[in-house]
């Protein structure tokens, strides 16, 4: 029984079947690196984000608008992404405070700028994914394609030879089937990160939309005396 061995299996590959496996190592290696470092980002955020509410809620409590912007504002928040739209929320709020808008209008303006600032974390939360699901739907045709050039490769050596049998292709057919066994093992992996991040965006898009309606309700409170 041969031995099945990656590395003598590619060094006797074509030019074309390499190129594949090349490819895929590369999109093998940019799923894995933006797969950490989404990672990495979301847990800051997770993390900032529940130190924030701590801090906001008791200032909330004691009516300390100004207060809340400058925790809101901290360095230490700056990869919160509740601090991102109740940085927003407040600003906007403290601004129309100084205007003579309606009182109405005034909660408008505060919603539209939370709005555009959670549009803006979620493009910034997204960056990436997009990538991890390109690489997922192509990953399997890209190990594909090597897998039929390998085959042909093996079918003309055998024509050459004058061979005939399963026996004088198994081994090129073989060697051809690892494009395509690469191929899905990147796909799995890019898969798997785009599901996972793609599930963390939208819990964060849930507490950045919670965070906005607690602050507005907050705000409608404390000028109708409810």
């Amino acid at each position: 029984m041969g031995q099945f061995d990656l590395v003598s299996m590619f060094r006797s590959m074509g030019p074309i079947p390499k190129a594949v496996v090349g490819v895929l190592l590369i999109m093998s290696i940019y799923s894995i690196a933006i797969g950490i470092e989404r990672l990495i980002v979301f847990y800051k955020a997770k993390k900032q984000s529940k130190n924030l509410l701590g801090i906001i809620g008791r200032l909330w409590q004691e009516g300390k608008i100004e207060d809340s912007i400058k925790a809101s504002s901290d360095k230490r928040f700056k990869d919160s992404h509740l601090a991102k739209v109740l940085v927003a929320g407040l600003n906007e709020l403290e601004f129309q405070e100084d205007s003579n808008a309606p009182y109405a209008e005034k909660v408008e303006s505060a919603k539209r700028a939370i709005e555009r600032s959670t549009i803006k974390g979620l493009v910034e939360y997204k960056r990436g994914l997009s990538g991890l699901a390109t690489i997922g739907s192509t990953g399997p045709f890209v190990g594909l394609f090597g897998t039929v050039f390998g085959v042909i490769t093996a079918f003309q050596g055998m024509a050459s030879t004058g061979s005939s049998g399963m026996g004088a292709v198994a081994a090129g057919i073989a060697e051809a089937l690892i494009t395509t066994g690469f191929g899905i093992l990147v796909a799995v992996i890019a898969v798997m990160f785009f599901n996972f991040l793609l599930n963390k965006v939208d819990i964060f898009t849930g507490e950045m939309a919670n965070a906005s309606s607690e602050l507005i309700d907050h705000y409608i409170k404390k000028k109708t005396g409810a």
